[in-house]
């Protein structure tokens, strides 16, 4: 089947001190998220400028996206919608309509399966697309990308990178960590078919990394900036109470690897370079932190790749085993979360 545009779907973010509330406010509309609460977050972003980096990311996606479609004779327009922030999904649904486009392939920049990290944006692309009417464009998410080579691969260098940069004194005991996102245990348990759901999805990712770095050193699996009440179950242990266990098991340096995420934002610079950080210091630990993969040549590769596979039948590239379903199909990671809780 031929596409004639691609779409690029992120979550989005603030560009300024004056976004950050009211985007704050977006991602959390509905879920009854006390006012104190926000401001406190938005504390976070404050730290940083009020700015997450997550836009211009997008922004230099597209334009690299760009030069390698046109590299491989794939000259597909390229557009941009975010699902809490300008530009939005429906500006860009807008604007594909327009343009005339008919049938799209929509690049989530979630790797993995679940309401949060899939089903969710399909939502808010059915929503889109209704707000636009008849005219709106079909639109089909590319497959999930958590065992393709150019997510797994930068992520095994940046390991080995890491490790290597460990002093001397700190290598007695060194334990590697990846992280992703913790979400409510009720999510995972329907975030895909048994064996190959959200955490599944994860472990495979983690040991692809650690087989593609060509490291035998022991590593966990932990989770990060959960959100929901403290008498709801999310996915466990967290990655702050899971160092004091480290630190009780003697281990002399952790290398961070945030397996979850494919590019930096706010839960990556604050909860991980800040909150991680501060809680390795306390413990007395030596930390690093692995670079996300970012804009790493093999990411914008893969994109193109990923593409190639819908849009000319092209050879499907990863890593794993795990299987894969269409995130297409209705029962793909259905809306099962405790009311309140939210990314």
């Amino acid at each position: 089947m031929t596409y004639d545009a691609l779409l690029l779907v992120s979550f989005g973010g603030p560009e300024g001190t004056a976004d950050v509330l009211p985007f704050l406010r977006n991602v959390t509309r509905g879920r009854g998220v006390p006012e104190d609460r926000l401001s406190e977050v938005a504390e976070h972003y404050y730290h940083f400028g009020g700015m997450s980096p997550i836009n211009e990311w997008c922004r230099s996606l597209i334009a690299a996206l760009r030069r390698e479609l046109a590299d491989h004779d794939m000259n597909m327009p390229i557009y941009w919608g975010n699902r809490n922030w300008p530009p939005m999904l429906v500006e860009a649904v807008q604007r594909m309509s327009g343009d005339g486009v008919q049938r799209a392939l929509a690049f989530v920049t979630s790797a993995y399966g679940s309401y949060s990290s899939c089903r969710q944006y399909l939502d808010d692309l059915s929503a889109a697309r209704a707000a636009v009417g008849a005219s709106a464009p079909t639109i089909e998410k590319l497959r999930h990308f958590f065992d393709h080579p150019g997510f797994i691969r930068p992520f095994a260098d940046g390991v080995n990178a890491s490790l290597e940069s460990i002093p001397e004194e700190d290598r007695e005991n060194i334990r590697v960590v990846f992280t992703a996102h913790s979400i409510p245990d009720v999510m995972n348990e329907a975030s895909g078919p048994e064996g190959a759901r959200y955490t599944d999805q994860v472990a495979e990712a983690a040991a692809l990394t650690m087989s593609v770095a060509g490291s035998k050193l022991p590593y966990n699996i932990v989770w990060q900036s959960r959100s929901g009440p403290p008498d709801s179950p999310w996915l466990g242990p967290d990655i702050n109470d899971h160092f004091k266990v480290l630190a009780d098991e003697n281990v002399s340096a952790i290398v961070v690897c945030p397996i979850g995420f494919l590019s930096d934002h706010m839960e990556v610079m604050w909860d991980l370079d800040i909150e991680a950080a501060r809680t390795a210091q306390d413990l007395g630990i030596a930390f690093r932190r692995t670079k996300t993969p970012g804009l790493d040549h093999r990411v914008v590769s893969m994109v193109r790749e990923l593409v190639a596979e819908r849009h000319q039948d092209g050879p499907v590239h990863r890593l794993g085993e795990l299987p894969l379903w269409n995130p297409l199909d209705d029962g793909c990671c259905p809306a099962r979360r405790p009311s309140g809780n939210g990314r």
